[in-house]
């Protein structure tokens, strides 16, 4: 089958079409023969090499992390899905692939495809999606009537992010320019703050939670955002203690997390607010109860550009300059 892949990790390297085998399927697993894929900001850095120490390939690997598509054989042991079902997912690190013409998932990780949407506007949603429910809902435990900082609104989380705090029934806050102002503000958001010409730790205050999506700089800002008792979840790092036990890393990188988000944890602390880092997790449940919020209405996805499946490279160089409104999407078949 024909397949994208990362031979080594280099900063200005492309990603090589290559044949490669047929993916090789387990008991729990489901074959899925890939319609479109998802092109996000993590594809990058892995393609760099920026996770190597806690997310090690065996290269040459199949790069991509969001996929729809249709079922075309299931393992013994799956119970859920059958051949011709079309589903989508975020297969679990380790198992990554999107960037092919077909993938084997484990079945945990999968979920229907909400009915309402393409498989390109499917595809666009995994990865995002499950990044903000694990924030906003697992993480954060975000109520009706509080307020959430959601920074870059335009961009692929902050677009859902929005949208499923709006429907939790909280006060958003977001960083935008001003040529995507009305985009955020359709999408539910109540307050756009324009990063350009505003500095959004002097316009807002009071807050119960801020999602952080970018530099260090911006997440100790975003500390004067907070009200006592606040969290501040970083999608973006450093990675914390708590992330390192979970991971199951050896003892050299565990104190090295420790070492890197050290600084934030102790100005966190001193502010009487809450620090932790999320890496987002594989979850057909969740992802399940995301398809019942789009098939309701309730969300919609945001796709900026599709890409022919050829043109993977432009796709992912494209999501690079991060002027991205939403997602970047290939369309395999």
């Amino acid at each position: 089958m024909k397949a994208f892949v990362v031979d080594k990790y280099n900063k200005k390297g492309i990603l090589r079409l290559a044949e490669m085998p047929e993916p090789e399927m387990l008991d729990n697993d489901v074959l899925v023969e890939i319609h479109a894929a998802g092109v996000n900001l993590l594809d990058s850095k892995i393609r760099t090499g920026e996770f190597k120490l806690i997310l090690p390939f065996r290269r040459p690997f199949i790069l991509g992390h969001d996929v729809a598509g249709r079922v075309v054989r299931v393992g013994s042991k799956v119970r859920k899905f059958k051949p011709g079902d079309a589903v989508y997912a975020r297969p679990r690190d380790g198992r990554i692939g999107a960037f092919a013409e077909r993938i084997a998932i484990d079945e945990a990780d999968v979920a229907l495809k909400p009915a309402n949407l393409s498989m390109e506007e499917a595809a666009s949603i995994p990865l995002v999606g499950l990044t903000a429910w694990q924030a906003l809902i697992e993480r954060a435990g975000l109520k009706k009537g509080q307020k959430i900082f959601i920074q870059a609104g335009s961009g692929g989380v902050g677009t859902f992010a929005i949208q499923l705090a709006k429907h939790l029934g909280a006060t958003v806050a977001t960083t935008a320019s001003a040529a995507s102002a009305d985009l955020v503000k359709g999408l539910g958001a109540d307050v756009v703050v324009d990063y350009k010409n505003d500095d959004f730790e002097k316009v807002l205050s009071g807050y119960d939670v801020v999602l952080n999506s970018q530099d260090s700089k911006t997440l100790e800002k975003s500390l004067n955002v907070l009200k006592p008792g606040g969290k501040l979840i970083s999608i973006s790092g450093p990675p914390d203690p708590e992330f390192a036990r979970k991971q199951g890393l050896n003892v050299v990188l565990r104190l090295l997390l420790r070492l890197l988000s050290r600084g934030i944890r102790t100005k966190a602390k001193r502010r009487g607010v809450g620090f932790s880092f999320l890496f987002m997790w594989a979850q057909g449940d969740q992802l399940s109860k995301i398809t019942s919020l789009i098939e309701d209405g309730a969300i919609r996805p945001v796709v900026d550009r599709v890409f022919p499946f050829e043109a993977t490279n432009e796709a992912l160089a494209y999501v690079e300059t991060g002027r991205a409104k939403g997602k970047v999407v290939v369309k395999v078949r």
